[in-house]
């Protein structure tokens, strides 16, 4: 029974191979004398923009043909691996393995069924392989691994890639020649040589330049008030390390208790933002650690007072509430 399966397999292998193969030749022959025509309408196209001074839009529209002449270009190499296995289908229906003269046209099929939609019998080519071959076979060629044999030309000319400055062109110039126009290629040859700037690039190297910009730290002398005579109170900002002095509240005036009534509580958070505030400090001069010193102390005496007086205010309000109350 095995015998007869592997004799009855290989009958319609061969013939499902021969069937899509030829149905593929003929398809890429009605698509190449299609193209043909789109080619010579696009092209003399060209030749109209060329001459009436729109060389903007003829430097778009070449882009077009360039891939147009591509995929043309593809499906003649195309059409000759066809015909070429076609050939050998006996061959291959008889053999287990891939035969070493048929491996670069097989994988050539394989590597651009996918890529020629117009051409659906390449798939069922490439499904047909893979049932007899594995898929790590048909894989190798997709892939294009290093063990894949895909023909060079038809990895170029089925590549996505936009076209370089210098085939366009090259086209270009073979257009004006083919229709005997006088056209003067200097303008487009300045404007496909210019490098356009790399806007992210530009949006990154101003952010670089504002940051080394900024110093690592900024330091207000103290300012006494004109009308109060008590020690300004700094503001620390944690993000910048920066020390920004304010003149100190009203309510500082109105009495001065010594430091050592402060809660233990406040002790130690102000002890806290002391340290953080040596951390942040990048200047290794000894001035400005002394300033920056000087200011936190100041900042210590100057939140005591207003923390005593906010007391002191409590106990009055309290008293005027008892008086009323008696009165």
């Amino acid at each position: 029974m095995s015998l007869l399966n592997q004799l009855f397999n290989r009958g319609v292998f061969g013939a499902k191979c021969k069937t899509c193969l030829t149905l593929a030749i003929s398809r890429i022959k009605l698509l190449q004398n299609k193209r043909d025509l789109q080619l010579k309408q696009m092209r003399k196209e060209i030749a109209q923009f060329l001459q009436a001074g729109q060389e903007a839009i003829a430097r778009i529209r070449v882009e077009h043909v360039i891939r147009e002449q591509n995929i043309w270009a593809a499906y003649e190499i195309l059409e000759l691996f066809c015909e070429f296995v076609l050939a050998r289908v006996p061959i291959l229906d008889s053999q287990k393995e891939c035969p070493a003269e048929l491996q670069e046209a097989i994988a050539s099929i394989i590597f651009s069924a996918p890529r020629c939609s117009e051409v659906p019998d390449l798939l069922q080519i490439k499904n047909l392989f893979s049932a007899k071959y594995g898929k790590e076979f048909v894989m190798a060629a997709s892939e294009l691994r290093p063990d894949s044999s895909v023909n060079r030309a038809i990895i170029e000319k089925l590549s996505v890639s936009a076209p370089s400055a210098e085939i366009r062109l090259k086209v270009l110039k073979e257009i004006a020649q083919e229709y005997n126009l006088e056209w003067d290629s200097s303008n487009t040859e300045a404007e496909l040589g210019k490098k356009h700037a790399d806007l992210l690039a530009g949006s990154k190297q101003i952010v670089a330049e504002a940051a080394l910009s900024q110093s690592p730290m900024k330091l207000s002398s103290p300012k006494p008030s004109s009308s109060h005579g008590a020690s300004p109170i700094a503001n620390t900002d944690s993000k910048q390390g920066s020390l920004y002095l304010q003149p100190p509240s009203p309510m500082s005036n109105m009495l001065v208790v010594d430091a050592n009534e402060i809660e233990p509580t406040f002790r130690n958070h102000s002890a806290v933002s002391v340290t953080d505030a040596k951390r942040q400090t990048t200047s290794p001069s000894s001035d400005v650690l002394e300033r920056a010193r000087a200011a936190i102390a100041s900042a210590e005496r100057a939140t005591a007072a207003a923390r005593a007086a906010a007391k002191l205010v409590n106990v009055e309000f309290g008293s005027l509430k008892l008086e009323g109350k008696s009165s």
